[in-house]
């Protein structure tokens, strides 16, 4: 279990588990908004199956207290750099901050690794929503593109996402 005592705007205590025998049914029903179906899968089912084939990804599911509310992978690319990947949060949790709860806490977990100089990730340049979320912990749109999304970098100063305790945007 990964948890670093951020909270959602419900208070809810918000940590990120490896997914097991016990949860990756919880984590597979995982389902976005109608409208965020162009962005994203329409359920978690395809992240968890590309963890399991691919071998790049790992699948952790997010829980707020004890309930499964969503999904988040991570992995580690040939250039030393980790990336986040594949959050989904349930479309009836969305907008209490669980999203924001679950990569603060991915990003400070992987900035701890001894090697972890660099966070990445990618999102769709029309999905506004992710985009200022991850602005908002500290993610900085590149020149790279992954596909036809938009990459988006962190650097990690002595363990620490260089922004994650700025305030919000």
């Amino acid at each position: 279990m990964i948890t670093l005592g951020i909270s959602d705007r419900a208070g809810r205590r918000v940590v990120l588990h490896e997914v097991d025998d016990e949860n990756w049914r919880a984590v597979a029903d995982v389902a976005p908004l109608a409208e965020q179906c162009r962005y994203v899968p329409a359920l978690a089912a395809r992240y968890l199956l590309l963890s399991l084939r691919e071998g790049i990804w790992h699948s952790l599911a997010v829980c707020a207290d004890d309930s499964v509310v969503g999904h988040i992978m991570w992995g580690r690319d040939e250039d030393g750099s980790y990336w986040l990947g594949g959050m989904l949060i349930d479309g009836t949790e969305q907008g209490k901050g669980v999203g924001r709860a679950a990569v603060r806490t991915l990003m400070e977990w992987l900035a701890q690794r001894q090697d972890c100089r660099e966070l990445r990730l990618s999102y769709h340049p029309d999905n506004a929503v992710a985009a200022r979320l991850y602005a908002s912990v500290g993610f900085q749109p590149t020149d790279i593109a992954s596909g036809d999304e938009v990459v988006a970098s962190l650097s990690v100063l002595d363990g620490q996402p260089k922004d994650l305790n700025a305030p919000s945007r």
